[in-house]
Formats: C-alpha cells, structure tokens, sequence
C-alpha cells in the first residue's frame, strides 16, 4: 500500500512538500567580522523546523572546507565563504532569487 503525504496529500514516492518549502524561504549570507577582527560567514533564513540546521552545516562545512557550526536558527562558518556557500545552497535546491548575498 502506498504511503500518502500527510501534508500534500500526494505519495510519499512524489511529495512535494520539500521543494515548496524550500521555494518560501529567503536566505542571507553575508559576513560579520568578529573578535580579533576574524571573518565569519552567517548564513539566515533557513527554516529550522523544516531543515536539519545541524546536518546541513556538516555537509556545507565539508563542501567549504572550513569549520563552524549551527545554532540560533543561523549557521556560522569560519572564514569568508559567501560565494562558496551560495553554490552550495544552489546546488542543494534552493532557488538563485532567493538567496541573497550581502
């Protein structure tokens, strides 16, 4: 039997539900200099209740090469990583117009 979105009402095989969600949200990155005058990227906007800030950050992190981590509804990146994050963000679905680079 086939399972159906509680949300959408489609079947699990074909939801949508991630994709419209990931549609709504308007993102910003932008850069904040820090104690010691070090760079950090700061990334906004992502819906903690839809998306798993901690495994994104992993993932971004990895694709960045560079640490930091997730709390406060934000994630935070060591360095300055704006374009290499907006690539990451595209690629990871989110649409270009949403996402904002500061």
């Amino acid at each position: 039997m086939v399972e159906i979105c509680p949300i959408c009402g489609l079947p699990k095989d074909i939801c949508v539900c991630g994709e419209i969600s990931k549609e709504q949200q308007k993102i910003m990155v932008r850069m904040e200099t820090r104690k010691f005058h070090r760079a950090m990227t700061v990334i906004e906007g992502l819906d903690s209740k839809e998306t798993n800030l901690k495994k994104l950050a992993q993932r971004m992190k990895n694709f960045c090469a560079c640490g930091g981590t997730a709390k406060n509804g934000q994630i935070l990146l060591q360095g300055d990583q704006r374009e290499k994050a907006s690539n990451f963000l595209l690629q990871a679905g989110y649409p270009k117009e949403n996402i904002e680079v500061q």
